[in-house]
């Protein structure tokens, strides 16, 4: 196999276990590529002497014939690995260095396990959509598509924005409110969801739009089909707004025009045989420990 690692840094706590993955892959004959920040990291922190068949800085230096990407972090890690992997149908593998992680999770507890079943073919691939931000001004480049959300907030100011929506160019209602979210059902379970939004399938072909802090109580979020575009025009107090896709976020001036449509590619997540979307629930959020469910 050839595998890519990405991630950051993590804790001392999850060094034994990042140990029992590079054992575990190595028992495999793995060829190893990792992004370069992170292999100096693993070098100075765990004073590991890997074999690595090459490093990778950014999305261009991504190997040929790669056959997973190894995330190695939390949900934010993985995020950014989508923007490496990006349309090149490499699959995704969360590896969960942390607690929370609906991306990221596979735990350190599973890592002998998740290789196996990697080496066995017991698995399956999820596709994901992504959602695309457009501008006249570009403000993302290539990197203009999102895993998880957008986000258009206020920016350094106490007063609330209004944010005019558009649905196919029919009119849909102006929030005035901190800002505006807009989540792909992988995004659901996100800020979206810390912001009263509903939980939705990964499968499922649809868009959330969620209000952040509304001024009137009744304006709620909404859930649309994902073959629409979006328009959006931002005004306020303020002379400039911040617009975010997941991690990434960009300033820009009042009247400018934002269009959110689907992607035109989406991501594989690999998903063990016994993980599911409903078991993730369970597990992360905590169901049913109340004895009375």
């Amino acid at each position: 196999m050839k595998i890519a690692l990405y991630g950051r840094t993590f804790g001392e706590s999850f060094h034994s276990s990042f140990l029992k993955l590079i054992s575990e892959l190595s028992r495999t004959r793995t060829e190893l590529y990792i992004f370069g920040p992170f292999y100096d990291f693993l070098v100075k922190e765990l004073k590991l002497d890997l074999k690595v068949s090459a490093l990778f800085h950014h999305e261009n230096d991504l190997p040929v014939g790669i056959d997973y990407m190894f995330s190695i972090g939390g949900d934010g890690t993985f995020l950014e690995s989508v923007s490496l992997v990006r349309n090149t149908n490499v699959p995704l593998v969360g590896f969960n260095s942390g607690r929370m992680g609906f991306l990221a999770e596979i735990s350190s507890g599973q890592i002998a396990e998740a290789i196996a079943a990697i080496q066995q073919g017991k698995f399956s691939l999820e596709p994901r959509t992504l959602l695309k931000l457009e501008t006249q001004e570009n403000l993302f480049g290539t990197n203009n598509f999102a895993l998880n959300e957008f986000t258009v907030q206020k920016r350094e100011t106490s007063s609330m924005i209004t944010i005019h929506t558009w649905i196919n160019n029919e009119y849909l209602n102006s929030y005035w409110a901190d800002g505006l979210i807009i989540a792909t059902p992988t995004g659901s379970t996100a800020y979206s969801l810390s912001t009263g939004g509903p939980i939705v399938v990964p499968g499922a072909s649809t868009f959330i739009i969620t209000p952040i802090a509304p001024h009137n109580m009744n304006v709620r979020p909404i859930v649309v089909p994902d073959d629409v575009v979006l328009s959006l025009k931002v005004e306020g107090r303020s002379s400039n707004f911040m617009v975010s896709l997941d991690y990434r976020s960009s300033s820009f001036d009042p009247g400018m025009e934002l269009r959110v449509s689907r992607a035109d590619f989406t991501i594989k997540i690999l998903k063990l045989e016994n993980h599911s979307f409903y078991s993730t629930l369970r597990n992360k959020l905590m169901w049913g420990l109340d004895k009375r469910n």
